[in-house]
């Protein structure tokens, strides 16, 4: 499964409402912590967001190193992740998103996100990409 970097940016100790990580370990998810991928460009923007926040570097490095050891991270320059994001890109304005989305199609897994700009199109994109999209709500039992 492919998480939307929101997820990830606890890491670097950047506070979200949905922080799917905490629920993974707590087992209040229907979701394994081996089953999480991630596309590369998410490790850019947890480092933008990061750095727009002031985050200490510190902070910013020990979330990047977890991230790079304890998930499979896909590169984002793959043919199949290039392709797709292209296709995506006539449904969708940004083209980080689009990466992150194309990464899912081309490992042919579902997408996680709270971008409700893809929540609003998941229906579109599960019908052209066969792309299952979730949400935190739909994984976590509260």
């Amino acid at each position: 499964m492919i998480l939307d970097t929101t997820y990830f940016l606890p890491l670097a100790q950047i506070a979200v409402d949905t922080d799917l990580l905490a629920a993974v370990a707590k087992k209040k998810a229907d979701l394994q912590i081996d089953d999480i991928s991630l596309s590369l460009i998410s490790i850019f923007e947890l480092q933008a967001k990061a750095a727009k926040l002031n985050i200490p570097s510190k902070s910013t490095v020990r979330a990047v190193d977890a991230i790079m050891s304890a998930f499979r991270v896909v590169p984002f320059y793959e043919q199949g992740v290039v392709e797709a994001a292209q296709r995506i890109r006539k449904t969708l304005s940004d083209y980080v998103d689009c990466i992150i989305l194309a990464t899912a199609i081309a490992s042919k897994d579902d997408v996680v996100t709270e971008d409700s700009l893809v929540l609003e199109k998941k229906k579109k994109l599960f019908k052209e990409y066969e792309l299952k999209v979730l949400s935190f709500s739909d994984l976590v039992s509260t």
